[in-house]
C-alpha cells in the first residue's frame, strides 16, 4: 500500500466519521477512538492486515495498519489543537513507518480531519515530561523549526532530543523569561517547565483559569488557616505545570477576592465565599483538564463528569466538620443524600 492509497482511505474514514459526528456528536475520546477502529477495519480490506481492537493502552500510534499508523485525537472544544504523546515515545510500534492523526473536533460545528503526524506537531510543552502538541493544518512543523526531520529526531537519545528542545525553547523566550532546566547530562529527569512567570503579572482571565485548576487538584485548601502545608501542592502545581511563581500562594485565594482572609479560621466562611464565586470556573476546569493530572494529584483517574463530586467528597474530609463544601457549594447539586 502506497502513501497515496492510504491517504485515500483516510479521506473515506474521515468523511464517514464527520457525517456521524454531525448527526450525533461523539461525547468522549474512547467512544471516538473505538469508532475510528471500526470504520478503519471496514474501510481497509487488505489481506494480511488486521486491526487490533485490544491494543496496549499506551501504544503509539493508537492504530496499527501494516507500515501505517493512526494516532487518534479528540476534543470537545472548538479547536484543532491537542496535547500529544511524550517525546520519549517509549511505547512506539516500530513496525509503523508512517504516522497520521485522525482528529475529532466536537466543539462548534463537529468535524473530523486527518493530517501527517510530522506536519501536525507544532510545539513541545513540558510539565513532568516533554510532550508534543499537535494541530491540524499547523502553519509550521516543530521539526521544520528545529531543523531536523521527525524520523531523525525520534531515534535520538533523550539527552540529544533535549538539545533541540532547549534551543527551540530559547528562541521563544520573551523579555524577562528564563529557562529553568539547562542540564545536558543523559538521564536527567525533567521536573520543571522551561519558562517562569509571576502570578501577579498574569492577565486576570489566566489568573482565574489557573486558580480554578489549582483548587480542583488541591482540595486541601479548605483546611483551617492554621493547617501547615495546605498550599504546598498548589505552589508546586503552578510552578511545575504552568511555570508560574507565587510569592505568597495564599494571595491566589485572597488578593482581590471577597471577604477577609482572617475569616478562614471562623468556620471556613472566607474560603466558602471565594469558592462560591469560582463554581463555574471549577466546572469548566473539571471538564477540560488532563486525566493524568488527577492521577498524579488524587492518586486515581476520575471521569470528567465525576470530578466535582469527587472534589467535594475530598473537600468535606479536609474541612473536618468546620463546614461542609458538598452542601454549601453548587447549590447542593453534587451532594449525596444523607445515609448513602
Amino acid at each position: 500500500m502506497t502513501k497515496e492509497e492510504f491517504e485515500n482511505y483516510l479521506n473515506a474514514i474521515a468523511s464517514k466519521l464527520r457525517d456521524e459526528a454531525r448527526e450525533t456528536p461523539f461525547s468522549v475520546a474512547k467512544q471516538f477512538e473505538q469508532r475510528v477502529r471500526e470504520i478503519t477495519n471496514e474501510t481497509i480490506q487488505i489481506p494480511g492486515i488486521e486491526i487490533d481492537f485490544n491494543p496496549h493502552p499506551q501504544a503509539f500510534p493508537d492504530i496499527e495498519i501494516g507500515e501505517f499508523g493512526i494516532e487518534v485525537k479528540f476534543t470537545t472544544n472548538d479547536e484543532w489543537r491537542s496535547v500529544a504523546n511524550s517525546v520519549l515515545e517509549t511505547n512506539r510500534i516500530e513496525s509503523v513507518k508512517h504516522v497520521y492523526i485522525m482528529f475529532g473536533k466536537m466543539g462548534g460545528t463537529p468535524d473530523v480531519r486527518w493530517g501527517e503526524y510530522e506536519k501536525c506537531v507544532m510545539h513541545v510543552r513540558t510539565s513532568h515530561v516533554p510532550r508534543f502538541e499537535v494541530q491540524i493544518e499547523a502553519p509550521r512543523s516543530l521539526f521544520e523549526i528545529m531543523g531536523i526531520s521527525y524520523d531523525e529526531f525520534r531515534v535520538l537519545e533523550m539527552h540529544e532530543k533535549m538539545r533541540y528542545i532547549r534551543n527551540y525553547a530559547r528562541s521563544r523566550l520573551k523579555e524577562g523569561e528564563r529557562l529553568w532546566w539547562l542540564e545536558d547530562a543523559p538521564g536527567e529527569a525533567h521536573t520543571l517547565p522551561m519558562q517562569a512567570r509571576l502570578f501577579t503579572e498574569l492577565e486576570q482571565s489566566e489568573k482565574v483559569r489557573l486558580r480554578a485548576e489549582a483548587i480542583l487538584l488541591c482540595p486541601q485548601i479548605v483546611q483551617s488557616g492554621r493547617a501547615r502545608h495546605k498550599y504546598d501542592d498548589v505552589a508546586l502545581f503552578m510552578l511545575t505545570y504552568h511555570g508560574v511563581i507565587c510569592h505568597q500562594t495564599r494571595d491566589m485565594f485572597s488578593a482581590g477576592s471577597v471577604g477577609n482572609p482572617k475569616n478562614d479560621d471562623n468556620g471556613g466562611l472566607y474560603i466558602a465565599r471565594m469558592l462560591k464565586l469560582m463554581e463555574v470556573e471549577l466546572e469548566n476546569a473539571a471538564a477540560r483538564m488532563d486525566a493524568a493530572l488527577f492521577e498524579e494529584y488524587w492518586g486515581a483517574a476520575v471521569a470528567p463528569e465525576k470530578r466535582i463530586e469527587e472534589w467535594l467528597r475530598r473537600a468535606d474530609n479536609f474541612a473536618a466538620g468546620r463546614w461542609k463544601p458538598s452542601e454549601e457549594l453548587f447549590d447542593g447539586r453534587y451532594a449525596k443524600p444523607r445515609g448513602t
